[in-house]
């Protein structure tokens, strides 16, 4: 489902989208309509504009979380460095698009919410971070908590910011899903956060994504 106050965005998402063998769209709505519409076609995926005129998209985001079963809500939004972007992943945002994502790459994200990913290029989100100095700052107690990590946990916490499901990450670096799972698991209680997404961020904060990339030069961990 996608909901924006554009007309001319949602038609070309939904067009987009539509290509795609394996999605449907099942709605599109505005920002006043979208927790009826929500509630009445049970979409898994909800595509939100951060920014509407009539009821802003956090508004919105918090109403679609308090949902008995709530579908993975990821932002849409003109700006890598919207202000409010940080706010949406703290509260429950499964990751954030640009409006001008390739059309090719957008039924891919789409699979990569419904499968558990987290939608985060790391490029938009250091641009979150670097406009937002204050939090960008990692404490004692963040650098403590990375510190407990062994190599390979590290390398996995790479990957979810990337946005990788745990079937991609155990393909990229020949992995079992269970055994995925159980570093995953692993990883959010050493971190002591409450989902991919906020593991995510305090993995761009501690500068890990840089990390990863240089050494995907040489090796396989390589960011996509």
């Amino acid at each position: 489902m996608v909901v924006d106050d554009e007309a001319l965005v949602r038609s070309g998402f939904d067009l987009i989208l539509s290509a795609a063998d394996d999605i449907e769209v099942v709605a599109t709505s505005v920002g006043a309509e979208a927790v009826d519409t929500v509630r009445r076609e049970r979409p898994d995926v909800v595509l939100l504009d951060i920014r509407m005129p009539d009821v802003d998209g956090l508004t919105v985001l918090g109403r679609l979380r308090a949902l008995p079963e709530p579908p993975v809500v990821a932002m849409l939004t003109t700006f890598d460095a919207d202000e409010y972007i940080l706010t949406a992943l703290r509260s429950g945002a499964a990751g954030f698009l640009l409006k001008d994502t390739e059309p090719d790459q957008l039924a891919q994200l789409v699979r990569t919410l419904v499968a558990g990913g987290v939608v985060m290029s790391p490029k938009a989100s250091r641009a979150v971070w670097q406009n937002h100095p204050g939090a960008a700052v990692v404490d004692d107690e963040d650098s403590t908590r990375v510190g407990r990590l062994t190599e390979r946990e590290r390398e996995v916490l790479v990957l979810i910011a990337e946005g990788l499901s745990n079937a991609d990450i155990g393909a990229r670096i020949h992995l079992s899903a269970g055994t995925v799972k159980d570093h995953v698991s692993a990883i959010l209680t050493k971190l002591r956060v409450g989902g991919r997404v906020q593991a995510a961020l305090l993995a761009q904060r501690a500068g890990l994504l840089d990390e990863g990339q240089r050494d995907g030069e040489a090796g396989p961990g390589s960011g996509r």
